[in-house]
């Protein structure tokens, strides 16, 4: 009998610590969520994952992938995904439609997007907007003028003044391309201005990293660097440095960043309340606070418009087929891998 009660003493004993293990498993699964490209330092990223855990009690750990490496992660990892949601240029986010990687899901606040800013079977939504130009750190000028065109960064003045992302990799820096493109007399069916453009401005020895290199302008590293509007506010307003952002007067390109649910990502439902937070109101403010357009202009405070370059300006910064674009990205990257790198 005294046998028989210890065994099941035992018994329960290990139902027990078997439903412990369990229940912190599950707690701390549901504590988590894995974002690909969402890295602090960029577009202040570092305050919106503070907030989706101070809201949600949802840890999104900084990822400091670009768009391209995040893309080809989740492609490399499909059968088995690690991620929970994505951060991604558009066109990345359209070809991670295409690829399978992401699936639907419409986000609280869905219906106030625009439906040119969001995929119609849910696949990505855009969360804000950046206009691509110069961020210049005045002070590394040592003097210079500060450029107003994309004519001035040829200018032998600037030799070794100059950075740009990785246009074969990193979004951004294929923004660029696109941007230089256009402003230059070509179109998404022909690339010839940029690539002539990029072989030109070799001569002034560009620095041309892989990655968000927002802390290497504060620095004066690099002095111009071809990045969105709201990281040179970011360093001007919170970060009080002598930055100016300028709108090339050729004209440059507006851009919408997209988040996505994972295809089976193992905490999809954490996922889905990251991605409900970014769009809510909360959210959007943030991402304005951040000197971001934010998606839904209803969160954009007066004071936050204040601080971008008069409504005038952004004239110049204009739309483009982002699909077209996405569907010509690769072509453009082997040719630019071929012919400039």
């Amino acid at each position: 009998m005294l046998k028989a009660k210890i065994s099941t003493l035992r018994n329960v004993l290990a139902a027990v610590a078997f439903a412990a293990t369990g229940l912190a498993s599950s707690v701390a699964t549901a504590q988590t969520a894995i974002c690909y490209n969402c890295p602090p330092e960029w577009a202040d990223w570092g305050t919106q994952l503070k907030a989706i855990k101070e809201k949600t009690g949802i840890t999104v750990p900084p990822d400091n992938k670009n768009s391209g490496q995040s893309l080809s992660q989740l492609i490399a990892e499909k059968n088995s995904p690690v991620a929970d949601v994505t951060y991604l240029g558009v066109t990345f986010g359209i070809q991670a439609a295409k690829d399978g990687v992401v699936t639907a899901y419409r986000p609280a606040g869905w219906e106030q997007v625009p439906d040119a800013l969001k995929d119609p079977a849910g696949n990505w939504v855009t969360i804000h907007s950046g206009t691509l130009g110069f961020m210049v750190n005045k002070d590394a000028l040592k003097g210079k003028p500060v450029p107003q065109s994309w004519a001035d960064l040829l200018k032998p003045e600037y030799k070794g003044l100059i950075g740009y992302l990785d246009p074969a990799s990193a979004f951004v820096g294929y923004v660029g391309a696109v941007a230089i493109n256009q402003a230059r007399g070509g179109n998404l069916d022909n690339f010839g201005p940029a690539i002539e453009y990029f072989k030109a401005l070799q001569k002034n020895e560009p620095i041309v990293p892989k990655q968000t290199s927002y802390a290497r302008v504060l620095s004066g590293e690099i002095a111009i660097l071809l990045d969105y509007d709201f990281n040179a506010y970011r360093a001007k307003y919170k970060d009080k440095a002598n930055v100016e952002f300028v709108i090339p007067t050729e004209g440059t390109v507006v851009v919408p960043y997209v988040m996505s649910l994972v295809n089976k990502g193992p905490n999809a439902e954490n996922g889905k309340k990251v991605l409900d937070f970014v769009l809510s109101d909360a959210g959007q403010a943030l991402w304005a606070n951040a000197f971001l357009r934010p998606v839904r202009p209803s969160a954009m405070s007066a004071e936050a418009q204040s601080r971008f370059l008069p409504a005038d300006e952004y004239k110049r910064a204009v739309a483009v087929d982002y699909a077209k674009m996405a569907t010509v990205q690769k072509a453009f990257s082997d040719t630019y891998l071929k012919q400039v790198r």
